[in-house]
């Protein structure tokens, strides 16, 4: 059986991977930050060396946009990049697959229509500057590897903006969300599936890019999430709500490159249906 490894276990995403693995019978290695740091090179060739692995799943990454740009900007450079190059090194040692997450925030959102995948990349913020380096290292060092770039990220295992506006929606009898900032939601258990159908079916390696289908803004996404509630929804532009990192205005990123690897993702709309029902 083709041995897995993944990263960032306990997060977000991996523990939704974790899941989809474990309801398809697929046996894994995983570890979080305490078992595997990854800012660690000795730490993760440890790992390494123990496990073999054939696949790795870098799930593992600091995500948290504005701190990133001043009181923990070391440490987001020192996971999303050094991080990811000690893994992707210890992966290519071992001959492994890497499967790499990334995100949006590689572009800054000025572009009209849809960002290809091959588009030129310009991140505005910490975050996604490191990110991106992420990526080139891990195409500098890997063989074997699938680049997957996501965004607006949601899912039943972590923090994420439709738990946010649930919440917000018990206290409040109306919320601001900004309108003029439009993307591509994401539900983790789609994302999961695409990292494992991608090494399942060998598709090409490279670099991909993957969210459900459809558009929207923050404010159209809030409206869908919160239609059920008793709560008015008000749209506010980015001015209105000022935030310390730069966000993409316009980052609806094209999902040709996994439609045409023969992946089909969900609505954003029928994603949301299905993520809310596991958490009534």
């Amino acid at each position: 059986m083709t041995k897995i490894l993944i990263t960032g276990a306990n997060g977000q995403l991996g523990t939704e991977l974790r899941h989809l693995l474990d309801e398809e019978g697929i046996s894994y290695d995983a570890f979080d930050s305490r078992e595997m740091d990854i800012t660690d090179q000795a730490a993760v060739d440890r790992r390494f060396a123990e496990c073999q692995p054939e696949i790795v799943f870098h799930c593992a990454a600091f995500t948290a946009v504005d701190p990133a740009e001043d009181e923990k900007k070391e440490l987001n450079w020192a996971v999303n990049e050094t991080g990811t190059k000690n893994v992707a090194m210890a992966a290519q040692q071992a001959g492994a697959t890497l499967v790499y997450i990334s995100t949006d925030y590689v572009f800054d959102g000025t572009n009209a229509g849809e960002y290809q995948a091959d588009a030129p990349t310009n991140p505005k913020n910490e975050y996604g500057k490191a990110k991106l380096a992420g990526e080139q290292l891990v195409e500098e060092i890997m063989d074997k590897y699938y680049i997957i770039r996501t965004s607006w990220v949601f899912g039943q295992y972590g923090k994420n903006f439709v738990y946010t506006m649930l919440r917000l929606a018990k206290d409040h009898d109306r919320l601001t969300v900004v309108a003029d900032q439009v993307g591509r939601p994401t539900w983790t258990r789609t994302l999961a599936e695409f990292m494992v159908y991608a090494v399942e079916k060998q598709i090409p390696y490279g670099l991909y890019q993957l969210s459900n289908d459809g558009s929207c803004s923050w404010y159209e996404f809030a409206s869908e999430i919160l239609k059920d509630q008793p709560v008015e929804v008000a749209p506010v532009t980015s001015e209105q709500y000022p935030q310390k990192a730069y966000r993409p205005r316009h980052s609806i990123m094209s999902l040709d490159k996994v439609k045409a690897a023969g992946f089909k993702p969900i609505a954003w709309q029928d994603a949301l249906v299905s993520f809310l029902k596991q958490v009534d």
